[in-house]
């Protein structure tokens, strides 16, 4: 009877544990350094034109209009002074053909619009301006697509969000870019398309 009653009284103190464990928020766990709070939600970037990892149309490709893609971006960073915008194609028989640099964006900027037209300092979004591409003769601006026949290229339209305001001036390349921003980094995104001929 005895051992009966030291069971009994045991299984009614584990059910008491393990009650009172499950009752802990995780700000009471015995080891708080486990909780790992919900992550913000990343930066994100998109467009109407084509989704994540389909084909850009035509238009916006050196078989087309060769105009821009609108873009689009939402939940950046708290702190964000300033964003830029890179897109290249590492797939290109050189190993990186840049496509598109414009920097300065500023913070209140959701986006890009369509067509934004080549030259030093777009008046949309102002105060911006842009650098040089991968094509010969110094063209500041967008040039879209144009691979080489016979293989799927993919395109890396990379938004970053930064801590500073940048003072830079037009007609900087992608790796001058690059370094005006290390250590500056608040976020990055990418949307990546495709093209074919």
């Amino acid at each position: 009877m005895t051992r009966i009653r030291t069971i009994t009284a045991c299984v009614a103190v584990g059910l008491a544990l393990a009650m009172s464990a499950c009752n802990d928020s995780p700000s009471q766990a015995a080891n708080p350094a486990e909780y790992q709070p919900p992550e913000e939600a990343a930066m994100t970037i998109t467009s109407t034109a084509f989704a994540k990892g389909q084909a850009i149309p035509e238009k916006y490709t050196g078989e087309g209009e060769d105009v821009s893609p609108p873009l689009a971006w939402s939940d950046a960073p708290e702190g964000v002074r300033q964003f830029a915008l890179i897109c290249d194609d590492p797939d290109a028989p050189s190993g990186d053909w840049v496509h598109w640099v414009i920097y300065m964006i500023p913070a209140d900027a959701a986006g890009l619009p369509e067509a934004i037209p080549p030259g030093e300092r777009p008046a949309t979004p102002k105060g911006s301006a842009q650098g040089v591409n991968s094509w010969p003769g110094r063209i500041l601006g967008y040039k879209g697509p144009m691979p080489p026949p016979g293989r799927t290229h993919h395109y890396h339209f990379k938004l970053f969000a930064l801590e500073v305001v940048l003072d830079l001036a037009p007609g900087l390349d992608k790796p001058a870019l690059l370094a005006a921003m290390a250590g500056h980094i608040l976020a990055k995104a990418e949307l990546v398309g495709t093209y074919e001929r």
